[in-house]
């Protein structure tokens, strides 16, 4: 018989999709290299790991229904750390969710999943731009001979 949660599902459901290998290495970073951490053991911090969670989350849940919510915040979680006597940790995950924030911010300022990390000027943008329109021009006439001239038009009949 599998170990079931707070809400009757098995651990497999109420378990994020990558819990068990992200625990593992972070247990694994942890610890000097020289320890070792049995797999029983391994598998009882990540159970505790999946069991603050759920207990964490109902009761976020609870201090958005509280106040009426139908999201939950990050204020609501900071909340119901306070409220289940993890008071001492608050200062900690606020300053984790304000870095995590800023990273966020900085990625979409990079350009998110487009972006190779160097930083383009207008021209290099636009230059880039007409060999991509160029390509895919070629592309779609069969590898043709396409213009160079990028504000030419090309007529898709020929």
């Amino acid at each position: 018989m599998e170990p079931m949660d707070i809400i009757g599902k098995s651990k497999e459901d109420a378990s994020l999709p990558k819990v068990f290998s992200t625990m593992t290495k972070i247990i694994k970073e942890m610890l000097p290299p020289d320890v070792r951490v049995a797999r029983d053991a391994q598998d009882l911090l990540i159970e505790c790991c999946v069991e603050f969670i759920n207990l964490i989350s109902s009761e976020s849940n609870e201090v958005c229904n509280r106040e009426e919510k139908r999201t939950i915040a990050p204020e609501h979680v900071l909340k119901a750390l306070q409220v289940l006597g993890f008071g001492e940790y608050i200062e900690e995950v606020y300053a984790a969710y304000e870095q995590h924030k800023m990273e966020t911010m900085q990625d979409s300022l990079k350009g998110g999943k487009w972006s190779n990390g160097a930083e383009m000027t207008e021209e290099e943008a636009l230059a880039e731009q007409q060999r991509m329109f160029a390509e895919a021009r070629a592309r779609m006439n069969g590898g043709g001979i396409t213009s160079k001239q990028p504000d030419t038009d090309q007529s898709l009949d020929s």
